[in-house]
């Protein structure tokens, strides 16, 4: 018995019709969201983007996007 394989890229493209059939694109954009895993590292960049701020600087940014309520 020889079963033909289907390339991988059109059982992907079939799912996604699929999915977006019957749960739509909102849905699917959600379901496939918890699949895609992040490039890079965090910690590193993290460490870079704020290397120079302060505590003071943390509280001062939290305030301000909370709108200085529970201050």
């Amino acid at each position: 018995m020889n079963a033909e394989i289907e390339p991988l890229d059109d059982l992907n493209d079939e799912a996604l019709q699929l999915l977006m059939k019957e749960l739509g694109v909102a849905k699917t954009a959600r379901f496939l969201q918890q699949f895609t895993t992040g490039s890079g590292n965090y910690t590193e960049e993290r460490k870079e983007l704020f290397k120079d701020w302060t505590l003071e600087d943390v509280l001062e940014e939290t305030r301000r996007r909370r709108g200085n309520r529970n201050a």
